[in-house]
């Protein structure tokens, strides 16, 4: 029997071996078999931004692209499509920039980079036109700056303001007879709302209006720039539904033609005088970023590190999309020691999560800062632990839309006993050394003293939370503590309550530890790098092709109930500071 297992097992690691080195065998004749297109500028280069995609903080490498297909470039980096913007402002084979704002995938802060870099590209008096079928009003709050924006004229322009809608999982727990059992500090600490109410509280209305509105008012006044049309009157026409067709847009200024695409880059043809459309090469971004060089080069030595860090944040090493503890301590240690970086410079784009990892990552940062310039550059949301991990930095830079704050601590044990018994029918028995041995059990409800227990190593928690940001921004406890409690602020409230130094995005923050480490001649080194081949292929696919699939099923209302309650089990046991669960702004 032995001998058969052994050549059955051996037969089989043979067949598995075989099939993979089989596959990246065919890869490779597949691409060999395949020519890529080349990419090419031209002299009537027009460049193509389409927002319905969503640039992620690292780069995403495609190993496919050269098979042909509909995805076959790299996916660019948010900074690199900052940067791509910057060099097409100098670059003389592009003559403008075509923006498709039917949607944007890009959140708040991303948005705000994208739009900032829009900007400086007009500064070179080259045009911008952006154009889509029905325009979002987050597709919109990037498009504004163009000097042109169209919308198919059976289309519109979505103008009824912004709402802010929060899932409560209280009534599914009662109906399962689980109990969450829920310690926090921080009145506005809603990141456990959804589990022990079934509306928001007074607290949470209050924070969420304030940042509600500081968000909208912001859309609105650039707008009014853009559109010399006064915020009270943008604001009316939301209240008043005025805009219901795409004819009210144009009626009401917010769009300057009505046109179809075909219409609009026919009158890009005019304006580069071409002969024919097809004289112009209209390139997409991403295919732009195959054939420039967006690094500088230079002579010196010098380098600036950049550490982009996305997701929760999590003890350990981590996994893509997460911000793992030990993996991060490792980039700043080895940044730190590494006598050739000037400055240190930390991305994060971030609700936050576990505590403990936090503390580990504001250590190696506070440690990096007694040798070099650190420099944090908030993205989307950087609130609870990633606020919490990046106090201690020499400077903080935030858009005006991040959001941003939530000093607060939560602990959740849920107590699945009658869940157990009367939902499944089983029952649990055992033995102990010690009275709360069986603490952390969730077959179980906890004793008071285990509460208390609890209660106090959230409390404990909170104080120390409290004591890194006073220490790191030169404040009392008392007044962090009278602007912490949970609760979340605008990246421009930031500024005035003293969390964030600086209003900008990430190219203020590298400029800005620059100056800080007294360089002009430097280079960038980027972790973590772009994804690779095996990255990609044995990533977290089936997690993705499951949530890909409740939202085919169920919508959006679907998936976000299904992310609250992963939320839930990756919050079990552990002290978490972390945002309130995922808002959804629309």
């Amino acid at each position: 029997m032995k001998s058969f297992l052994k050549i059955f097992l051996a037969s089989l690691l043979a067949l598995v071996v075989f099939s993979l080195v089989a596959f990246f065998i065919f890869l490779g004749l597949i691409s060999g078999l395949t020519t890529p297109e080349k990419v090419v500028t031209g002299q009537r280069a027009v460049l193509v931004l389409d927002l319905s995609k969503a640039y992620p903080e690292v780069a995403v490498q495609n190993p496919l692209k050269g098979l042909g297909g509909k995805e076959r470039y790299d996916v660019p980096a948010l900074y690199d499509v900052v940067r791509l913007l910057k060099y097409a402002k100098a670059d003389s084979s592009v003559k403008g920039l075509y923006i498709k704002c039917g949607g944007n995938a890009n959140s708040f802060g991303s948005s705000e980079e994208i739009r900032n870099a829009i900007l400086d590209f007009k500064s070179s008096k080259k045009f911008v036109y952006a154009f889509g079928d029905v325009i979002t009003q987050s597709g919109y709050a990037v498009a504004n700056a163009a000097d042109k924006i169209y919308c198919n004229p059976q289309g519109g322009v979505d103008w009824r303001g912004y709402a802010m809608q929060l899932a409560f999982l209280k009534g599914l727990l009662q109906k399962l007879e689980i109990e969450p059992q829920i310690f926090y500090a921080g009145k506005f600490k809603s990141a456990t709302e959804p589990l022990r109410e079934t509306q928001m509280t007074e607290a949470n209305k209050l924070q969420s209006i304030v940042l509600l509105n500081d968000l909208y008012g912001h859309f609105l006044t650039q707008t009014a720039t853009a559109r010399k049309i006064d915020t009270a009157t943008l604001h009316k026409y939301a209240i008043e539904s005025s805009i219901q067709f795409a004819s009210d847009a144009l009626k009401y200024g917010l769009v300057d033609g009505l046109k179809y695409d075909d219409e609009v880059k026919e009158e890009i043809r005019a304006l580069v005088k071409a002969e024919q459309l097809d004289k112009i090469n209209f390139i997409d971004i991403d295919k732009y970023a195959q054939v420039v060089d967006i690094k500088p080069i230079t002579v010196g030595g010098d380098r600036i590190a950049v550490l982009y860090a996305t997701g929760d944040i999590i003890d350990g090493k981590g996994e893509r999309d997460k911000i793992g503890s030990e993996t991060y301590r490792n980039y700043i240690r080895k940044v730190r020691l590494d006598k050739n970086i000037k400055a240190i410079v930390l991305h994060i784009n971030s609700g936050g999560g576990s505590a403990l990892a936090s503390e580990n990552i504001w250590r190696e940062l506070t440690l990096a800062r007694k040798d070099k310039p650190v420099v944090i550059s908030f993205g989307d949301v950087a609130a609870s632990g990633a606020y919490y991990l990046s106090c201690n930095a020499d400077s903080i830079f935030a858009q005006p839309n991040t959001i941003t704050g939530s000093i607060g601590v939560f602990s959740i044990l849920p107590n699945m006993q009658k869940f157990f018994n009367n939902k499944l029918g089983v029952t649990f028995d055992g033995v102990k050394t010690a009275t709360d041995a069986d603490e952390l059990s969730i077959a179980k409800p906890l004793t008071e003293s285990q509460k208390r227990f609890m209660q106090n190593s959230v409390d404990s928690i909170y104080h120390t939370f409290k004591s890194r940001v006073a220490d790191g921004r030169k404040k009392s406890i008392e007044y962090i503590d009278s602007i912490g409690q949970g609760r979340v602020w605008s990246g421009s409230r930031g500024v005035e309550l003293g969390l964030v130094d600086r209003i900008g995005g990430l190219s203020d923050a590298i400029a800005c530890a620059a100056r800080m480490a007294k360089i002009t001649d430097y280079r960038l080194r980027e972790y973590p790098a772009a994804q690779s081949l095996f990255d990609m292929l044995l990533g977290n696919y089936e997690q993705e092709a499951a949530a890909k699939a409740i939202e085919k099923e169920f919508g959006t209302e679907g998936i976000r109930m299904y992310r609250s309650l992963k939320s839930v089990k990756q919050m079990v046991g552990s002290v978490q500071t972390r945002l309130p669960f995922e808002y959804t702004i629309e």
